[in-house]
């Protein structure tokens, strides 16, 4: 039999209304049981260390453990994909980072996910500048006279880089694009070994990350030429940035939460509320401060922007640069 389509409009409304009260409750009472952090990197780094962090906050707030499980390997995708598989009921999360706007240029039609559009966005965390740091007998003291230098002997400066492809690379390829100056890029596996040669002299030059660098820079034993995020560095106030000689100039590592793409948005609300609310405490935001990060506070779509335009930045430097993804 034939509905009227008065009784049955009336109907398809209900089940819509129904199924808006389910998705409030299910919200409500989220979580109901331990929710997993999978954080795309091994233990100890500064991402671990910021998972941990916010999950401990989050354990207290919402009464159920985040429990945090290190999936490192192939440049972060294999953590990736493992939430992009879960199911979207907000018990599986990412700790997300500038690695995931990296990859898809750099591992272009090699992944088995698009980030953009398999990972909702949850919320941000905080920013890590990139520090440019040289060896204490390298000749330059300031980004000026790095850039005359490099344009005297082209060639002739060896940038490191925990490995081809990550952040700190890249932050020396924009910066060799953006001055015109002609540098080796040497990579190594890890920041162990290339912070290592670069204490030693074996290489001049260095965009290393802030947490990775700061205790070489406070003893003396590297230079610190400037900080790579557009405003300068609570941790490093009198560093300059780049951009104060090279306008427009911006790298940094950024940490946040994501979650599989149809995960309720009443849940991803709720997450966004309470970690933000986390940024404003004033423990948790000290603990952030002494890994060198800025606060990266914000909604959904303010992270969810972000993520865009680093995908799109670094994509034109990767492809600029020439780089693949090994």
């Amino acid at each position: 039999m034939k509905l009227p389509r008065r009784k049955f409009l009336h109907l398809a409304a209900s089940v819509v209304a129904l199924h808006a009260v389910s998705r409030i409750a299910q919200a409500e009472t989220y979580p109901s049981r331990s929710v997993r952090v999978i954080v795309p990197f091994a233990p100890a780094g500064t991402t671990d260390i910021a998972a941990r962090l916010m999950g401990q906050w989050l354990s207290e707030r919402l009464g159920q453990p985040f429990v945090i499980e290190n999936r490192p390997g192939a440049s972060t995708t294999i953590g990736t994909e493992v939430v992009v598989r879960a199911p979207a009921d907000g018990y599986t999360l990412l700790l997300v980072t500038t690695a995931s706007a990296i990859n898809a240029t750099l591992f272009e039609n090699k992944l088995n996910y698009n980030f953009l559009r398999d990972i909702a966005p949850v919320a941000g965390i905080f920013r890590v500048p990139n520090v440019m740091v040289v060896h204490p007998s390298f000749p330059a003291r300031t980004v000026p006279e790095l850039i005359a230098y490099a344009k005297a002997s082209p060639g002739k400066i060896n940038h490191e880089s925990p490995g081809a492809g990550t952040s700190s690379h890249l932050a020396g390829e924009l910066f060799k694009v953006m001055t015109g100056v002609n540098m080796v890029h040497v990579p190594y596996r890890g920041n162990g070994p290339a912070l290592t040669d670069l204490l030693a002299g074996q290489v001049q030059l260095g965009f290393d990350s802030m947490p990775a660098s700061i205790e070489y820079i406070r003893a003396g034993r590297l230079r610190a030429l400037a900080v790579s995020t557009l405003a300068r560095s609570q941790t490093l106030p009198d560093l300059p940035t780049v951009s104060e000689f090279v306008p427009g100039y911006e790298s940094s590592a950024y940490f946040g939460f994501g979650a599989p793409v149809k995960t309720p948005t009443e849940i991803i609300g709720k997450l966004n509320w309470e970690i933000n609310a986390g940024l404003t405490d004033l423990k948790l935001e000290a603990q952030l401060a002494e890994l060198g990060g800025m606060i990266l506070a914000g909604s959904p779509a303010d992270f969810g922007k972000l993520i865009a335009e680093e995908t799109e930045k670094w994509g034109k430097v990767i492809r600029a640069a020439g780089i693949k993804g090994e």
